[in-house]
């Protein structure tokens, strides 16, 4: 079994999380960072599916590793599920 943790945008990535991920999750919190103005940030959840990490932000961003290898970012509304 696999732990996962959490973490406010824009904090340090914890080292629970594989860097695999996290030049996404940066870029991801870079972006929203302009566009916050002052709201609390959201915060991250790191779980693992089919023991492959995902990353979740409060506002539906997902950054997860693919079975291929491959890091995605896509919105949970998508159903292209990779």
């Amino acid at each position: 079994m696999r732990l996962g943790t959490r973490w406010l945008s824009g904090d340090p990535v914890p080292a629970a999380v594989p860097s695999e991920l996290h030049a996404q999750i940066a870029a991801v919190d870079t972006a929203i960072a302009r566009d916050l103005l002052g709201q609390p940030r959201p915060s991250w959840t790191l779980t693992f599916l089919e023991n492959r990490p995902v990353a979740e932000l409060d506002t539906g961003v997902l950054v997860e590793l693919t079975s291929s290898g491959e890091v995605v970012v896509r919105h949970d509304i998508d159903d292209d599920f990779a």
